[in-house]
């Protein structure tokens, strides 16, 4: 018996794009033996295995293949090359309610479902009201889905697959659907089937799930895989894909350090060309420490701009630029405000908000007490906030400030709100927003 629940050999998807519909027609015809498509490959010999037992991540920008590939090995997709060996019943998640019919009732689709899948009328019989608990959509389900709102739809549809009880769970993105209480109903049961030794399959951009339920990250960019290893590993590779810092060839990180960027401006000043400082001019943008992440682009900003943010980043505990954090480990937020008028006792500061807008956290070095007595116009001044990533593992969202008092008024010199993410990385989250590190004893 094979230790592998799914195999993965040699896969390739190539899709034929025609510029004409014509050209299409010409060819299925036998009209035309030129070639009159191009080659695109969604997957291009991508090959993996997955253990019976294990909890397995595919991540990747979109375009990469991370759809196609749970496609092909739930059966829905035909690859054009290469090879699939799945041991074990599989229940799937892609396109939520994918194979529902609108004309049916939900009960009816239930049966319809667990067919498909391969499951006698007895075996869902005995599955049905764990099904319908879980749902909790009422007399809906005597009802035509058709009639369903989306949220109801998707009830449904991740009743079905998560209680049928597989031996492989395959999950698309369907682990954030409903609302806040299904949602956390839904994570229970992913969290049970792990418990139980159920092999899992999932593509999320979640990166907070990937850190904490997988034991091994997949990682495809243009329907090539990258690479694979531990999620810690996995998502920093594709946090500096996304910001065009990661070489895929050779697999190097591009200038991903304080040092190394310092040390290129160093080096151009002390040339002292006139053709290096004009050039360096033209690619100032690519130096900014900014232009290694992905920037909000409704960023909110105002202030009367006496100072000015113009530079920021989030560091890792290795020194690297990297908005994907584990928990637990030190970082560093800094960015750089250029003064156009003198300022005195300007007070820096930062705040982190959750997705929904909460303020989780935050400080300024007025409460520190780390503040400067005054800035000149034509100043620079860096300011860097170190600490443990002690919040729970999701998404955030940070916010920078330079304000102060001008004859005793408060006034707001520059605030860029919401302006990059914040990724915390963990493989254990407690109750609300951060973790107390707490220190357990039992006698």
């Amino acid at each position: 018996m094979s230790e592998y629940a799914i195999q993965v050999q040699n896969v390739e998807k190539m899709y034929k794009l025609y510029d004409k519909p014509t050209d299409r027609l010409k060819e299925s015809l036998g009209f035309s033996r030129k070639k009159r498509y191009k080659e695109h490959f969604a997957l291009d010999n991508v090959s993996f295995n997955v253990k019976k037992g294990e909890t397995v991540g595919i991540i990747g920008t979109n375009g990469s293949g991370k759809s196609t590939i749970l496609k092909i090995i739930t059966g829905v997709l035909n690859p054009t090359g290469g090879n699939i060996l799945v041991d074990g019943r599989i229940s799937a998640l892609l396109e939520l309610g994918a194979g529902f019919n609108g004309e049916y009732t939900g009960i009816e689709n239930v049966y319809l479902n667990g067919t498909m899948i391969g499951f006698s009328r007895e075996e869902i019989d005995a599955k049905l009201q764990d099904i319908l608990d879980f749902a909790d959509i009422g007399d809906f389900v005597n009802q035509p889905v058709k009639t369903y709102s989306s949220g109801m739809f998707v009830r449904l549809a991740f009743a079905v697959a998560i209680n049928i009880d597989p031996e492989i769970l395959i999950v698309d993105e369907a682990l954030s659907v409903g609302d806040v209480f299904f949602q956390a109903k839904c994570y229970h049961k992913f969290e049970e089937f792990k418990k139980m030794g159920k092999t899992i399959l999932f593509v999320s951009h979640d990166l907070g799930s990937i850190g904490k339920y997988c034991d091994r990250v997949v990682l495809l960019n243009k329907g090539k895989k990258l690479n694979e290893g531990s999620p810690k590993e996995m998502i920093d590779i594709y946090k500096k894909l996304l910001v065009n810092q990661y070489d895929v060839e050779t697999g190097q990180t591009l200038g991903d350090t304080q040092n190394d960027n310092e040390e290129k401006v160093i080096e151009n000043n002390n040339k002292g060309s006139e053709a290096i400082k004009s050039a360096a001019a033209a690619s100032a943008d690519k130096n900014l420490w900014k232009s290694r992440f992905d920037l909000n682009p409704n960023t909110i900003e105002y202030g009367s701009k006496e100072a000015e943010i113009v530079d920021y980043a989030i560091v890792d505990d290795s020194g690297s630029y990297n908005n994907a954090i584990e928990k637990g480990k030190k970082f560093t937020i800094k960015f750089k405000i250029d003064f156009h008028d003198k300022v005195t006792e300007p007070i820096f500061a930062y705040t982190i908000k959750n997705l929904q807008g909460t303020e989780i956290t935050g400080t300024n070095t007025m409460f520190e007490g780390k503040g400067i007595v005054s800035a000149d116009s034509g100043d620079s001044k860096i300011v860097a906030f170190t600490q443990n990533a002690d919040l729970q593992g999701g998404e955030y969202l940070i916010s920078f400030g330079c304000t102060g008092y001008t004859n005793g008024e408060f006034t707001v010199y520059h605030r860029l709100y919401d302006v990059v993410n914040l990724t915390v990385v963990s493989q254990k989250n407690t109750v609300g927003f951060y973790d107390m590190n707490s220190e357990i004893e039992i006698e």
